[in-house]
């Protein structure tokens, strides 16, 4: 007679998440089957994935694009930042009166019909180029320097989210940027003597963007023609405003604008691409020349 007795059956072994070896589970990824804690659920669109399986599904989904090229920008980031930006330099002129005049535009410093040294673009301040389209009339200039901020604010939050959603955010930033640009260097061409501050020169070009953008899509553009024409006998009517700021970036803006629009399908990228190097280049090309010619 055997004196052996029967083992007690071994209780089943309780699956562990794979990323968190202390913690028990029993649900499993739809897609690998490897055991997820809670912490590791991903939502799917049947049941639940793991964190290394979303990764892998995202690598393989195609960016959405705008009809210009563009990612599709589902917040106006840029333009919530651009206003952002304005904002801060605007209380840094209200704490410090020597705000403006450092990073105002200004080409060269004259003193009795002489060039002072040190000062302006042509002296190596080229950062005043684009530090400039973020300042606004000071308070202590009337009522102006209010409104001088508020118009344009009001301007690039209006416009300003339609295109970046349109165009892309990058796309919408280099349009900004250098329309910006753009409108500091005419101003540095024509009168380089002359200081000039604001948002002006990068909120026309986004006019023009719109007209362009709005002209390729087929809508309605009378809008926006009616602003800019207004907009246009306001600068060469009204005393002490830069015509050649608000004039410079309405053609920087309509140049890009119309290469990120009717640039060819099959070399969309390329040709937008080319187009805002060339624009740039032209302009840095025109600020050296302005400038070997002031320093001579």
């Amino acid at each position: 007679m055997s004196s052996d007795t029967p083992h007690a059956p071994q209780a089943p072994q309780v699956p562990t998440c794979y990323r968190h070896p202390g913690r028990e589970t029993y649900v499993s990824c739809t897609r690998c089957e490897r055991p997820i804690c809670p912490d590791c659920m991903r939502d799917a669109a049947v049941g639940h994935q793991c964190p290394e399986c979303v990764r892998d599904g995202n690598r393989t989904v195609r960016q959405a694009r705008t009809v210009f090229g563009g990612r599709v920008a589902t917040r106006p980031t840029v333009t919530l930042t651009l206003i952002a930006i304005n904002i801060i330099a605007y209380v840094g002129e209200l704490t410090s009166p020597s705000f403006v005049g450092r990073f105002e535009m200004l080409g060269v410093w004259k003193q009795f019909g002489q060039v002072v040294p040190g000062y302006g673009v042509a002296e190596g301040e080229w950062y005043r180029l684009i530090t400039a389209a973020f300042l606004h009339v000071p308070l202590s200039q009337g009522t102006f320097g209010i409104t001088h901020i508020l118009f344009n604010m009001w301007a690039l939050w209006v416009l300003g989210p339609q295109l970046e959603q349109v165009l892309g955010r990058l796309r919408f930033s280099v349009l900004y940027l250098l329309s910006a640009l753009g409108g500091n260097v005419l101003l540095f061409l024509v009168d380089p003597s002359q200081p000039a501050l604001g948002a002006s020169g990068a909120i026309f070009g986004l006019f023009a963007a719109f007209f362009v953008v709005g002209r390729r899509l087929g809508v309605d553009t009378r809008g926006i023609v009616f602003l800019i024409v207004i907009n246009l006998m306001l600068t060469f009517t009204v005393s002490d405003i830069s015509w050649e700021g608000h004039v410079g970036g309405l053609i920087t803006g309509a140049v890009l604008a119309a290469a990120f629009a009717y640039a060819p399908r099959g070399r969309q990228q390329a040709v937008q691409v080319a187009a805002s190097a060339i624009v740039a280049a032209v302009l840095v090309v025109l600020t050296v020349v302005q400038t070997t010619a002031l320093t001579a």
